[in-house]
Order: C-alpha cells, then sequence, then structure tokens
C-alpha cells in the first residue's frame, strides 16, 4: 500500500468514526466524471478541477474547520473523486470565512482573499425570477449577495451578476424564494472552471 492510498484508509476511517456529513453529489454512473456541476462547487481557492483529485489527500480539515456544515465529502459513487470536498450551495452555502483554506494541507485549497475567491459564477434565470417576470418585487439575491452593487445590482429593481465580482458563494441561491422543478432556483451558481473529465 502506498502513502496516498494509506492516508486515504485513514481519513476514511476517521471521517467514519467523527461523523462528517458525506455527500452523493456525483452521479453513479459517472465515476470518471467530475462531480462539480450547478450549485455543487468545490470550496474557496480550490485549484483546478483536473488537478483537485490528485491533490486533495481527503484528509477532511476542510469540513472540520467549517463552522457551518457548508462542506461535505463526497462519498463512493463520486468513483475517483470519492471523499474530496463540495459545498452545495442550494442546501448550505459558503459564508466565505475562508478558514478551510488555512487549514488545507496540500494547497488544494489555495489562500485567497474573500474577495479573491471564485467558486462559480451566479446565474439568473429571467424566465422563473419573480423580479425578471414582473410577478412580485423581490431583491433576496441581492439582499443577501456578500458584495451588493458589486456581484449584484438592480437594474430597474431586477437582479444582474457581474462576474468580476461574484464570488459563486451561493448565498442568493440559498435564499431564493423561487424553485422550479428541473430547473432549480431562479439564481444559480454555475461552475467556472470545473473539467467535465480527468484528464481532459
Amino acid at each position: 500500500m502506498n502513502r496516498r492510498s494509506f492516508l486515504f484508509c485513514m481519513s476514511a476511517g476517521a471521517t467514519a468514526l467523527s461523523g462528517i456529513v458525506f455527500s452523493p453529489c456525483g452521479s453513479v454512473a459517472a465515476m470518471f466524471n467530475s462531480p462539480v456541476t450547478t450549485n455543487c462547487l468545490r470550496p474557496p481557492g480550490a485549484v483546478s478541477e483536473e488537478l483537485f483529485p490528485s491533490r486533495c489527500i481527503r484528509c477532511g480539515r476542510c469540513v472540520e474547520v467549517c463552522p457551518y456544515r457548508s462542506i461535505v465529502l463526497l462519498d463512493i459513487r463520486a468513483g475517483v473523486y470519492a471523499g474530496t470536498p463540495v459545498v452545495e450551495v442550494d442546501k448550505i452555502p459558503c459564508y466565505l470565512c475562508m478558514k478551510c483554506v488555512d487549514v488545507c494541507p496540500t494547497g488544494s485549497l489555495k489562500r485567497i482573499e474573500q474577495h479573491q475567491t471564485r467558486m462559480g459564477l451566479a446565474v439568473v434565470n429571467k424566465f422563473d425570477c419573480s423580479a425578471w417576470a414582473g410577478t412580485i418585487l423581490c431583491r433576496t439575491c441581492y439582499d443577501k449577495c456578500p458584495y451588493p452593487e458589486k456581484a449584484i445590482r438592480l437594474d430597474q429593481l431586477r437582479p444582474v451578476v457581474d462576474e468580476k465580482w461574484c464570488t459563486g458563494c451561493g448565498l442568493c441561491t440559498h435564499a431564493c424564494p423561487v424553485t422550479v422543478k428541473k430547473r432549480g432556483k431562479a439564481i444559480n451558481i454555475v461552475p467556472l472552471y470545473a473539467e467535465k473529465k480527468v484528464g481532459r
């Protein structure tokens, strides 16, 4: 057994004993496809998805240090990505406390400032958004955004996202009162740099 296999087994055992939450975010059939997808993102400061599974040692420190329980570990159904951390922002968003980047021992999560975080990009579905549809006056995403008037501004009371400032934290998605079957919220977080297949 090599060092990486040993560390993985040890971390898996420790995780089970400590009660760390596992998530089936990845598809059962897609054992070699990245589980990073809309609203299922890597924590702040993550290296490219192509490098992440080989650099992350599945130690679970980022999960343990997160005070909001935003970070969960993928279970065995995620294939080669099992044991790696994700944030399912529609369930619990990232509050950008940045504690995870401080404890990562391998640099899988790079030390960056809060405003430099780019977990993904918020995308407004104008067909489902109440403000864009004109059904009701809603500014929930704007009010919850950590960078109002920068990441999200209101244009004639309708939310507009600026990709230069959006951190992809998911606070807007989590708070959005609109949920449409098969389409999710009226505002969702799309990963920016996720590679869909290992080696691409």
